[in-house]
């Protein structure tokens, strides 16, 4: 089996300001291509070569975990975006955020908090259990809840990459603006599932 980069479902630029269209272009394009080409050389031959990308994540170790965790991580990532999604989630999700958390805003500080109070690159991340339970967690480096037998909803990008031509070293301010562009129509989507 070979992996493809899927194609962004808006225009590079769509997401500005909160992510600039240099930051899709060297991210999506560039990061996220290394990764996907890096897992295809890894896993031809290899006893993962048919599994589909969350088995492996599931299953692989050392540098074929790390770049299919990464090839992963990122198309879920952009792909929780929207230029004009929902803005707030609804439904269950919104009612087990509410319970869960207090509020949506108390959400948002809980989900931000964790993202800049984790130590170098990573990932921060709502998911839930197989009771819909929700849960917000850190991940260094490549980790990803599917290891953990969650089901992961939404994720912000943690590493430098992600937000450095856009934000410099302000983490915090990064994660704000990244409310503003997702798609909470995908997210409960995904928790719906």
């Amino acid at each position: 089996m070979t992996y493809t980069q899927p194609a962004l479902p808006y225009a590079n630029d769509a997401l500005e300001p909160a992510i600039s269209e240099e930051t899709v272009n060297f991210h999506y394009g560039k990061h996220e291509k290394t990764y996907i080409d890096k897992l295809n050389e890894l896993i031809k031959g290899s006893e993962f070569e048919n599994m589909d990308l969350e088995e492996v994540i599931r299953h692989a170790e050392g540098p074929l975990y790390n770049n299919a965790s990464q090839a992963w991580n990122h198309i879920f990532y952009f792909f929780s975006f929207s230029p004009s999604g929902s803005r707030e989630p609804h439904g269950r999700l919104r009612e087990e955020i509410d319970r869960t958390f207090g509020s949506f805003e108390q959400f948002k500080k809980a989900f931000e908090d964790a993202g800049t109070g984790l130590f170098g690159s990573g990932w921060v991340w709502l998911s839930s259990d197989e009771n819909g339970k929700i849960f917000i967690t850190q991940g260094k480096n490549t980790e990803s809840p599917i290891t953990s037998g969650l089901r992961p909803l939404l994720c912000f990008d943690v590493w430098e990459h992600a937000y450095y031509l856009d934000y410099q070293n302000r983490r915090a301010d990064a994660l704000k603006q990244l409310w503003n562009i997702v798609d909470w129509d995908v997210v409960e989507n995904r928790y719906e599932d």
